[in-house]
């Protein structure tokens, strides 16, 4: 069977396609954020309308009778529904439990430790936006010093000050130090740095926000490409999801243009064997978390808008997936993420036009049908469909 030379892998972060059969159990049920967002908003997604995206949920308007593309969807099937286990269940690591979240705020004993460990005080600690948030206690923030300590669904331990209180490098280090206090029972997915400036009532966040994710707890296809030699380029937060494991360089760029930009770049300049991996993070932290259909519309137009220069760069040996790691559902009453199915988009120049991928039982089938793709042999989860892209073979 032919292999590829690049598998370029696009996360659309957030952008879900339809509640999974446990959705209930997350608070989520009818959570649907592309259903959603297509009915309320109507974008106009020529491209990915040409790829097969409408033809996985049978969207009336957006279904093209012969597809360029290669469509499905995918279940996840670890428990949770946030970025670091979809992303981690894309590159082949399923877990089995998820990671500890915190609908009350996190122990006492967890706040008494992090703040013998960075020597300053807190306030906060409960879930909440991020905007709201700093809103509420940003003035507090300015007058005491105190960091904002915050939580949401998802399993993450948030710390927002102001640039001119703590500078974002300080910021950076006292989330480090958070990370050393986050183990064990208390192991959160993600410590997260949020920075902010401006003034009571008009506070702004920062592109100087930074991931300190747990190390992946086991083998996932960026290991294994590393090990046999190949390049494994992350774009966005694609390091700071894998804690920069398995990487052979990254560009840590801020938003989805500038992410599409850094992409286009790999393909223009790096020829060399291997993945790009990509998240495209405004979907989902500008847009779904802040309850805004009409700018995750926007947002999925200016990628769709995007996608012929991306396509013109690939050669007959390329492979375009393009997916996404959970929900965020802006039409949904929580500001949160949501546990759905998520789309599966593959297209390339050597391969079958408009072949339907059906369910996949996990997210892990795009890290075994990338490695099989690029012929490494592996002993990660997961089925391959890389067969049913070449029938031909």
């Amino acid at each position: 069977m032919k292999r590829m030379k690049r598998v370029i892998l696009v996360v659309l972060d957030g952008a879900g396609i339809g509640a999974l059969p446990d959705a209930k159990k997350y608070g989520d049920a009818g959570a649907n954020t592309l259903g959603h967002v297509l009915e309320q908003a109507r974008p106009s997604l020529p491209n990915l309308t040409s790829m097969g995206l409408g033809n996985i949920a049978g969207w009336p308007d957006y279904i093209d009778e012969e597809p360029i593309g290669c469509y499905g969807r995918m279940a996840e099937k670890s428990p949770g529904k946030d970025t670091t286990t979809g992303h981690w269940e894309l590159a082949g690591l399923q877990l089995t439990r998820p990671f500890p979240t915190y609908p009350n705020g996190f122990p006492q004993e967890v706040i008494d430790a992090f703040e013998r460990e960075t020597g300053m005080e807190v306030i906060g600690n409960k879930p909440a936006s991020g905007t709201q948030i700093i809103e509420e206690l940003g003035p507090e923030h300015l007058r005491t010093g105190k960091l904002i300590v915050y939580t949401s669904a998802d399993s993450v331990f948030q710390i927002a000050a102001h640039e001119s209180v703590v500078p974002p490098l300080t910021l950076w280090d006292i989330c480090r130090q958070a990370r050393r206090v986050l183990v064990g029972e208390h192991a959160v997915g993600r410590v997260i740095a949020r920075p902010f400036t401006g003034e009571p009532g008009s506070f702004v966040r920062t592109d100087n926000r930074k991931d300190f994710s747990v190390d992946p707890l086991g083998e996932t296809m960026l290991d294994v490409l590393k090990a046999a030699g190949m390049n494994v380029v992350g774009v966005g937060k694609i390091e700071d999801i894998f804690n920069h494991r398995g990487l052979t360089s990254s560009d840590h760029a801020a938003g989805n243009p500038a992410c599409i930009n850094s992409m286009i770049e790999y393909l223009k300049k790096d020829s060399r064997r291997g993945l790009i991996f990509v998240n495209l993070v405004d979907t989902d932290m500008k847009y779904g978390h802040r309850n805004d259909v009409e700018g995750f519309a926007a947002s999925l137009e200016e990628f769709d808008q995007r996608l012929p220069e991306i396509i013109r760069l690939l050669n007959e040996d390329d492979l375009l997936i393009i997916t996404a790691d959970h929900g965020c559902d802006p039409a949904h009453p929580s500001t949160d993420h949501t546990r759905e199915y998520v789309p599966l988009l593959v297209w390339g120049l050597g391969i079958e036009e408009g072949v339907q991928l059906g369910t996949r039982s996990t997210f892990a089938d795009v890290a075994k049908t990338t490695l099989d793709a690029l012929g490494v042999k592996n002993k990660l989860p997961g089925e391959s469909f890389y067969a049913e892209l070449n029938p031909m073979d």
